[in-house]
């Protein structure tokens, strides 16, 4: 995978969880190849803003389930700012995060409020798509 930044082991991971990046969103980046998957939509969702944080859009491509996911993904290049998770839920194979992320892009600050769809096929939890709230 291709990655822009590199975090040391005791950084704080970007999904701003309050745990360290190898607590965190690191085994789910690196254990992918290996089979290793986020358990629970919200989990799903911070690996992802930690993959946009990292420059990681192999990560990405790989989590979105294939009926939605786009063949190439070129990832912007913003100064991801920081997470605020404002609820998670999750039943049997559907789940639903909302969240604001929040981003400098070209200098100006900008934020995206998302409910984002997840859905768990063969215990493995994929992001299909996303509500943005342009009021945020």
């Amino acid at each position: 995978m291709l990655t822009r930044h590199r975090l040391s082991n005791h950084a704080p991971c970007p999904c701003d969880s309050g745990q360290t990046y190898v607590a965190c969103c690191g085994p789910w980046h690196a254990g992918l190849s290996q089979g290793l998957h986020a358990p629970t939509p919200e989990a799903l969702m911070r690996s992802r803003y930690s993959a946009y944080v990292l420059g990681l859009p192999d990560y990405l491509l790989a989590t979105w389930h294939p009926a939605t996911a786009p063949g190439e993904l070129e990832l912007p290049l913003v100064k991801w700012l920081g997470l605020e998770v404002r609820q998670a839920q999750a039943s049997a194979d559907a789940g639903v995060v909302e969240f604001v992320a929040r981003c400098r892009d070209s200098g100006r600050a900008q934020r995206m409020h998302e409910t984002s769809r997840f859905v768990s096929e063969q215990g493995r939890w994929y992001y299909v798509d996303g509500i943005i709230d342009d009021q945020a």
